[in-house]
């Protein structure tokens, strides 16, 4: 029996320093939760999951609503903490030290996570979501570097250049069968 499992990266939301946890949607990010809950309205979901990070709890929530479910929050499925509060990072750096990051699993920038130590945690979460969840279709409300970790877990062919090429928001419907993922489609844009 096979389960179905839809990783939604957040929708658009503006980066404020200090407030990755907290930060809400844009006001387009708001709208486009708005379409994830109708591509999501499609499929029987049976539960809902999320980082806790504000911005991926209400690109699912909507979706979860309509169904008169709650979304349940996972620590695991957070994203990369990509360095310290502490560190600067310029900003012309950033798709550089993101693809040094993939170049180099074991690399972290100072008091950040490395992509190993980042999938594990991600790929543990979802391996116990599949366990508890067999012939189940889910949803997953998550970011672009844990999502990213996460696929190449399962597939070593997704790395910077998938995390690279997606969108905020972003849809995928993966089929598992067991542990095993046979088959993955993009489902953003409608």
């Amino acid at each position: 029996m096979n389960t179905v499992l839809y990783l939604v990266r957040h929708a658009d939301s503006q980066y404020v320093p200090g407030s990755e946890r907290s930060r809400p949607l844009s006001e387009k990010g708001l709208e486009d939760a708005q379409n994830i809950k109708a591509l999501l309205c499609k499929e029987p979901i049976d539960a809902f999951y999320s980082s806790p990070y504000r911005r991926a709890v209400q690109t699912v929530e909507a979706a979860a609503a309509a169904f008169g479910k709650e979304v349940i929050l996972i620590e695991d499925l957070r994203e990369r903490t990509l360095a310290g509060d502490h560190v600067f990072l310029p900003g012309d750096q950033f798709y550089h030290i993101k693809k040094q990051l993939y170049d180099d699993f074991a690399y972290a920038c100072p008091g950040g996570e490395s992509s190993s130590e980042a999938q594990r945690r991600g790929a543990s979460a979802i391996l116990e979501l599949l366990d508890r969840s067999r012939g189940q279709v889910i949803a997953v409300g998550t970011h672009g570097d844990i999502m990213t970790l996460i696929l190449n877990f399962f597939d070593p062919a997704y790395h910077f250049e998938f995390w690279a090429s997606t969108s905020m928001p972003d849809m995928y419907r993966l089929v598992f069968e067991g542990n095993e993922l046979v088959q993955l489609t993009r489902c953003w844009p409608a």
